[in-house]
């Protein structure tokens, strides 16, 4: 069995990811959010372009603790790039 890599940040019960949706699915099930998040904000900053599906989330620790317990960790990436974005263009 493979190595799990798993989230142990405060992000984890972050008030911000409790009203992200659920999420059961496939390969980003139980990935981090607040990983996830990071990595979206990490990405617009940055200036790379804004993924277009959860493969993004490949390398992200996965976590079922807290607030981010079975949210849907893409989201979270695309609200963190976009929330990063909005910053850029608000100075």
């Amino acid at each position: 069995m493979a190595y799990l890599q798993i989230c142990k940040k405060l992000h984890r019960y972050g008030i911000l990811f409790k009203s992200l949706p659920e999420y059961q699915g496939t390969f980003s099930r139980h990935k981090c959010a607040g990983c996830a998040y990071e990595l979206g904000y990490f990405h617009a900053i940055n200036g790379k372009p804004k993924a277009t599906n959860d493969s993004v989330l490949s390398k992200i620790p996965y976590s079922q603790a807290g607030h981010v317990r079975h949210k849907d960790a893409f989201t979270a990436y695309k609200e963190g790039y976009e929330f990063a974005l909005s910053i850029a263009n608000a100075s």
